[in-house]
């Protein structure tokens, strides 16, 4: 899938935004949300785009209805998720290090921020398999 997911155009993407923000929608209920007052050509490349992104299992129809409905097969975590190792695959090596830091320093962060990455370094700190183990066994 990490080749499909470099070959989302934006066209592509803002189908599955809308996806995400809506939930499953109709053809029509897309090409409403993404050209307000469109017209059939609009409708058209919305089914098109369907098309394409059904093809690279980024969506998916049911055909129960006479108007077919679609849904997102892949939530924007998972998105977010495989397009940050890919990126990091490409410029780092696989390590995701340096993009984190990069991204980290390029913006001033909020302290909400701030505290919501010391609060996942806690969490993932508290899940390694070292600390873990260095716990004391819980009392019967």
């Amino acid at each position: 899938m990490a080749s499909e997911l470099a070959d989302v155009p934006d066209a592509e993407f803002a189908v599955l935004v809308s996806l995400w923000e809506r939930g499953p929608s109709t053809v029509r209920e897309l090409s409403a949300a993404i050209y307000p007052g469109g017209n059939e050509a609009h409708y058209a490349t919305v089914q098109k785009l369907l098309t394409r992104l059904e093809a690279k299992k980024m969506v998916r129809r049911d055909r129960g209805s006479w108007a077919h409905v679609y849904a997102a097969a892949i939530d924007r975590d998972q998105w977010i998720s495989r397009r940050l190792e890919a990126v990091a695959e490409r410029l780092c090596g696989g390590s995701l290090t340096p993009l984190l830091t990069s991204l980290v320093r390029t913006r001033t962060l909020s302290a909400k921020e701030r505290q919501e990455l010391r609060d996942l370094i806690e969490e993932l700190d508290a899940d390694s398999p070292r600390r873990r183990r260095a716990k004391p066994p819980e009392p019967p």
